[in-house]
């Protein structure tokens, strides 16, 4: 799966235990609205791997999204767009993909690049998610290296794979979310995953890009074909 300075991030589940300190705290209404579950998480010290002496965990806290909440409402009552895509991951980590489901817009398109397709909306993302969770363990966890936080309509994630708090060969990545408010929740209508190859072919690609380049210069009607 497929998607700047900041600490490297594990998303783990565990039990609640510290207050919340999230910057955009949510606000329950006390007037008589719908309100939507969700998670926000709170920030841990912990140690990840050698390579990752010091590296943030996520922990989990169930509090309330106000249905209020809209476009043009109160964004406090919301979960900030880097808080959404923590709270994906976090899922990904538990294989707890109803937590998940709820962060995904009806028509979201996401882009695996090692698929020859997208796949297009919440019904086709999650049953992929479902093959991903059934193909591996618990003990094979996405880490976040960084994340974009400025922005709440897009977020920009690298990340790695790690195996019992060991760096997984080959799992280098970074992905990008676009994310939208829609019906009073910030929900994720764009992602895309790019990940690292097994194989490198290092400046052998540049003779490749060279080529097609020359191939498309000596006979623009190719560019048809792309």
């Amino acid at each position: 799966m497929s998607l700047i300075t900041n600490p490297t991030t594990v998303l783990q589940p565990s039990t609640p235990s510290l207050p919340l300190l999230h910057p955009h705290r949510i606000s329950i209404s006390t007037h008589s609205t719908q309100r939507i579950r969700t998670r926000r998480y709170n920030p841990l010290r912990v140690s990840s791997s050698p390579q990752n002496p010091s590296a943030t965990t996520a922990e989990p806290e169930t509090i309330t999204q106000n249905d209020e909440a809209n476009g043009d409402g109160d964004e406090s009552k919301l979960l900030s767009g880097s808080g959404v895509v923590r709270a994906f991951y976090t899922g990904i980590n538990s294989h707890e993909l109803d937590s998940v489901e709820e962060l995904i817009a009806q028509n979201c398109v996401y882009e695996d690049l090692i698929f020859t397709q997208p796949f297009v909306g919440r019904k086709a993302i999650m049953e992929f998610f479902n093959k991903f969770i059934d193909t591996i363990s618990k003990e094979l966890q996405f880490v976040i290296d960084d994340i974009s936080e400025a922005d709440s309509s897009a977020v920009g994630v690298t990340w790695h794979l790690e195996w019992k708090g060991r760096p997984f060969p080959f799992s280098k990545g970074c992905s990008f979310y676009r994310l939208e408010v829609l019906n009073g929740k910030r929900q994720i209508i764009y992602g895309r995953d790019s990940v690292e190859p097994f194989f490198k072919p290092g400046e052998t690609a540049l003779v490749g890009i060279r080529g097609v380049a020359w191939l498309l210069q000596r006979f623009p009607k190719l560019a048809d074909w792309l």
